[in-house]
């Protein structure tokens, strides 16, 4: 009985993988792996010569016997070395380097929407979807971008510069709308990822346009009226240096 359950479930799961990967649930794309020609224990991975001495920095901020707790910062740095997503050889190898058991940091792989488990584009545009940004319109930007770039959500754009997903709140709930630009086109060397705030749907587009010819925009607000996260069209309030509190020198209180 438990023999024919198990078997029905591995073929469940199977035919989930058969699927396009835009046709899969998010926690389902993350949680399961199925081996594949590009992605399998067998294939070889190490980090370059680079990014070996950089690992060696990040381990050097934690003792000796707390490797463990780097796995983080190194999975971050092979996603950037390959390209924007993590193979389960990559992982091994991150395991190898912080001496855990493979399945340790399959768990935190799994755990973080941080890292793609599958292929992304060059630019991979994260559209934060949390309920700030989807009250000031993250649906239609999302749906700008995936019209103009021809894909659904997860998917790769057929000149593998482009890839659209979802995150959640990203921290910049005062200027929402915004999307996030995680930049893999030149390597863990020139990895940027930027924010854009109070986007519209015009507006990424054109920040898509401007990155297929690879400009350099500045990240942050796209609304020119406003300054940082301050109000469009300036302050009305808190005009003039803030005075100092009162009793500052306790011993003359």
């Amino acid at each position: 009985m438990l023999a024919r359950l198990a078997a029905n479930r591995l073929l469940e799961i199977r035919q989930i993988f058969r699927q396009p990967l835009s046709s899969r649930s998010f926690s389902t794309a993350l949680n399961y792996h199925i081996d594949s020609p590009d992605n399998n224990p067998e294939q070889p991975w190490e980090f370059t010569d680079v990014n070996k001495e950089k690992a060696k920095e990040i381990l050097s901020h934690y003792p000796s016997n707390y490797k463990q707790s780097a796995v983080i910062p190194l999975l971050d740095l092979a996603q950037q070395q390959h390209g924007g997503w993590l193979t389960v050889s990559a992982m091994n190898a991150v395991a190898k380097i912080i001496e855990v058991a493979p399945i340790r940091v399959y768990e935190v792989a799994t755990f973080y929407s941080m890292f793609n488990r599958s292929k992304v584009g060059k630019f991979h545009l994260l559209v934060c979807g949390t309920t700030p940004c989807m009250i000031r319109g993250s649906r239609e930007i999302e749906d700008a971008l995936l019209k103009h770039l021809g894909v659904k959500r997860n998917e790769v754009t057929k000149d593998g510069l482009f890839s659209v997903g979802e995150m959640e709140c990203m921290g910049c709930c005062v200027n929402a709308p915004m999307i996030t630009v995680a930049d893999y086109s030149n390597g863990s060397k020139g990895y940027t990822y930027n924010y854009y705030e109070d986007v519209t749907p015009k507006r990424v587009v054109e920040i898509v346009e401007m990155l297929r010819k690879g400009g350099k925009l500045p990240p942050g607000t796209q609304n020119p009226l406003r300054i940082r996260s301050g109000p469009e069209g300036g302050n009305t309030t808190l005009l003039s240096e803030p005075k100092p509190p009162p009793c500052r020198d306790l011993d003359a209180c």
